[in-house]
């Protein structure tokens, strides 16, 4: 959606009061410019030399709280001074060590962080312990999420498939380890996209709307949602095929098959909402209640499949037979099965109530200037004024439209089409 674009759809929302009358109406605390401008500071200050001391704050139970704060206050600042990658590459000498769970929590976040600093600026001081953690970690998560950055940040091919021998000789059963088989895979396989039409018009289950959700292969750029009714008919807006630009970049910009990483591909049972606001919540998930999604395999769902208790059954082929035809080999549309395996959970659609400032790396992304990342969940647009007023939401759009106590099927794709296009398909259906 370009400004243009986003300035019509706000006007109209404005115009058709989408934004809710007790958002519109009241000031949230949280959501002025002073607090704002408050909240960036306090991440502000935690960055400095004496912070990032190993010496002094070494990797121990004890220190756990510092650095899941810091490396928190890392994650929003991006800061680029050297002292701040050199903490982070030391810590990840650790992946080879036996550690505390402490310890690996703190080192697994370190991993993230390091993912997110070096696809921001692929330097060898980070390269390097990500390299050692491929020869010498027995943590295969870790393994994997070193050769994903690696691959991420630039590596040859050829550098790629060295590493990939290594590990199948480290790990000789790594064709059944979610994380490794997984990240292997997507950088072995070329796929080509099953026809689009073929998944437009198929239905998972009857009598249940299905929330398609058409991405890019760069997360980075907004992706279009679509909505088809529990008859089988796409929702329609002055005569033209709904739509709803979502985020689903990964703030850390790690693959989907990892924790805090982007949304995976796939299926998805959607099954209620959770109320907001929430004082404690707000600056993650905005004013509006959220979509509650479940991957196939999540617990906690009340019915992946309607009139069936708890998830889904049948393994892969099971889930395989929710998806026409076409698409059952295509292993990119299968993400949010092997997600729910790996214990991947917790998928929303909700807004934000932080600034869009807040984030430092949003500056490199002005395609979706405005929207904040997330962790793994779909982020609808936001906006609020310098006293804390909501000045545009998407969120009461689409929960008028899914309805009261939603249930269906939301189905990520990547596709190179263009939103236009796949209106257009839509269009001819």
């Amino acid at each position: 959606m370009n400004r243009k674009h986003l300035l019509i759809a706000s006007f109209s929302l404005l115009l058709s009061g989408l934004l809710g009358t007790s958002a519109a109406s009241s000031p949230i605390p949280l959501a002025t410019a002073e607090a704002r401008i408050r909240q960036r500071q306090d991440q502000l200050r935690l960055i400095s030399p004496a912070a990032y001391d190993l010496t002094r704050y070494p990797i121990a139970d004890q220190n756990e709280r510092h650095w899941r704060q810091l490396l928190w206050a890392t994650a929003v600042i991006e800061p680029q001074d050297a002292y701040v990658r050199t903490a982070i590459a030391q810590i990840l000498t650790l992946t080879p060590q036996k550690l505390t769970p402490a310890q690996s929590r703190t080192v697994e976040m370190a991993l993230q962080i390091a993912t997110q600093l070096y696809l921001s600026n692929p330097t060898p001081d980070l390269q390097q312990p990500f390299i050692q953690t491929i020869a010498q970690s027995s943590n295969s998560r870790w393994v994997a999420m070193s050769l994903s950055a690696l691959s991420k940040g630039g590596a040859t091919v050829i550098q790629q498939q060295q590493w990939i021998d290594q590990i199948a000789q480290r790990f000789p059963k790594w064709s059944e380890n979610v994380s490794l088989y997984t990240t292997i895979k997507e950088l072995t396989t070329a796929a080509q996209t099953p026809p689009i039409r073929d998944l437009l018009t198929w239905t998972i289950v009857p009598n249940q709307q299905q929330l398609y959700v058409f991405c890019q292969r760069d997360r980075s750029e907004l992706c279009t949602a679509f909505l088809r009714d529990r008859t089988g008919r796409f929702v329609k807006n002055n005569g033209q095929p709904w739509s709803m630009p979502l985020l689903t970049r990964s703030l850390h910009n790690l693959s989907w098959n990892f924790s805090r990483g982007y949304t995976p591909q796939g299926i998805y049972r959607i099954e209620g909402t959770i109320p907001q606001p929430d004082t404690d919540y707000f600056r993650a998930y905005g004013f509006y209640s959220l979509v509650q999604l479940f991957a196939p395999l999540e617990p906690g769902v009340k019915e992946f499949i309607p009139g069936r208790r708890g998830t889904l059954t049948g393994k892969l082929d099971g889930y395989k037979t929710l998806l026409p035809p076409s698409w059952r080999e295509y292993f990119p549309i299968q993400a949010s099965y092997w997600a729910g395996l790996f214990g991947r959970s917790e998928f929303r659609i909700h807004g934000s109530g932080e600034d869009p400032k807040f984030f430092t790396n949003n500056q490199r992304y002005p395609q979706s200037e405005g929207w904040n990342p997330a962790i793994g969940c779909l982020s609808a647009l936001e906006l609020y004024d310098s006293t804390g007023r909501v000045q545009f939401a998407q969120m009461p759009d689409l929960l008028s439209r899914l309805g009261a106590k939603p249930t269906g099927y939301l189905i990520v794709v990547e596709s190179a089409n263009t939103p236009d296009a796949i209106a257009a398909q839509i269009n001819a259906l």
